[in-house]
């Protein structure tokens, strides 16, 4: 085959091929094959007319459209391997001669990858990241875990403060009119927690069982009904109960009680601050990794962006969002139903990343072939693995959705990565540059 590629634009150019007499034939026996089950010919059964009568009746030339639908795709494949491109989208395909015993010479207006101009990759610097533990985040973890270890005991004629919960009633109105939601009995609601409108909880402080208050307050202006945006309204309330939280004692006990590897407080707060050191270990490593590759991606020069690239990026990051939605048992319709919201909204959302994610993606298969990164057999297999343990499949599941080209490109983009972040100097912040 003879492929000749000609740029005409930043990310445009054609692609004129040819389609060899072999697969020509090979093409028109096939397109043939197909046509004569349709035709009713004179003499005939259906489907049974031979070729010679057909290109007698009909012309040869009949099944050339049939038989570029054929051969086509493969020839495609083949030219643009040839011309060594990488098309983002579908090709506008003209035919520019289909003589008889000749090679077909087809042209394609092709999309392709914006070229990519590696800057700095190696040795990008980055702030370094703090992994210390204190004493106070230590505490202030155990503290959390009294909290959710605490009991509510009933506070005898003793008021409201901050942090307690009191049980209401409640009957909002509006000019005298209730409104939905606006009414509940016997609701716990912890003062403090500003899970109410603001300025609600604030009223009920002080106040003790079966006190009866009036609680004035105005809507927010951007509170999600429209029709209570920015009005008053008045809630009758009745305090039933008060409580207040009883932490358990900060013991060997209350160690044991959260945690059924350790034997006592001090070793609670070793492995909590283990905890503590080993998250922020991870923290800081991730926080490396993603500022020493976007220093690679502004590092780079890449050319426009094909507006092609963009709208797929952004149509799989919607599919991957609707994906763990539905995970969690939200259908896409129920998603926008709730979020009031539609799908060209979350495209439109989605989108503000995708030039960012698009270039990254670029740019580290720049590094790839830059880096010679062949993963080898034993790699895609781990990979593969581990994503039949991620998502509970059999590894055989795994093989049969991803292909191995796949597989072996994600494996290589994540080892650049690596090579990115392992490349990387760490400096202290205020000597840090991006």
């Amino acid at each position: 085959m003879t492929a000749k590629w000609e740029k005409t634009g930043t990310n445009e150019g054609t692609l004129t091929f040819e389609v060899g007499t072999d697969e020509i034939k090979t093409g028109l026996d096939k397109a043939f094959a197909q046509t004569k089950k349709q035709l009713n010919v004179p003499g005939f059964r259906k489907g049974k007319v031979p070729r010679q009568i057909f290109n007698q009746m009909y012309g040869e030339e009949a099944l050339y459209q049939d038989a570029l639908n054929v051969v086509l795709p493969d020839a495609y494949e083949k030219a643009i391997a040839e011309a060594g491109i990488k098309p983002v989208d579908q090709p506008k395909v003209d035919v520019d001669s289909m003589e008889k015993n000749k090679p077909w010479v087809i042209k394609a207006i092709v999309t392709v990858e914006p070229e990519v101009k590696l800057g700095e990759y190696k040795g990008v610097k980055v702030e370094k990241q703090s992994t210390r533990v204190t004493q106070k985040e230590v505490d202030a973890d155990i503290e959390k875990k009294r909290e959710q270890q605490a009991e509510l005991v009933l506070k005898e004629d003793k008021a409201a403060e901050k942090g307690d919960t009191v049980t209401i009633d409640f009957d909002g109105s509006v000019d005298g009119v209730p409104f939905d939601g606006g009414k509940a009995d016997n609701y716990d609601l912890e003062l403090g927690s500003n899970s109410f409108i603001p300025g609600f909880e604030d009223q009920l402080l002080g106040h003790k069982s079966d006190d009866k208050v009036d609680v004035e307050v105005t809507f927010p202006e951007d509170y999600q009904a429209e029709e209570l945006q920015g009005k008053k309204a008045i809630f009758k309330v009745v305090v039933h109960e008060v409580k207040t939280k009883e932490l358990p004692e900060l013991d060997d006990e209350f160690a044991k009680d959260v945690d059924e590897e350790v034997d006592s407080l001090d070793q609670l707060k070793e492995k909590t601050k283990a905890d503590i050191k080993a998250r922020k270990t991870q923290s800081a490593s991730d926080a490396k990794e993603n500022e020493a590759v976007q220093a690679a991606v502004d590092n780079a020069e890449v050319e426009e962006i094909p507006q092609a690239m963009l709208d797929e990026d952004v149509d799989r990051q919607v599919s991957q969002y609707m994906a763990n939605m539905q995970q969690q048992g939200i259908s896409p319709d129920m998603y926008f139903q709730l979020t009031g919201s539609s799908e060209d909204q979350l495209k439109q959302q989605l989108s503000e990343g995708a030039a960012n994610r698009v270039k990254t993606n670029l740019v580290l298969e720049a590094i790839v072939e830059a880096e010679k990164i062949e993963p080898s057999k034993d790699d895609i297999d781990a990979e593969i693995k581990n994503l039949a343990g991620q998502y509970g499949m059999e590894e055989d599941a795994v093989r049969s959705a991803l292909s191995e080209d796949m597989v072996k490109h994600d494996v290589a983009i994540k080892d650049a990565v690596e090579l990115i972040k392992n490349e990387a100097v760490e400096e202290p912040k205020s000597k840090s540059t991006k």
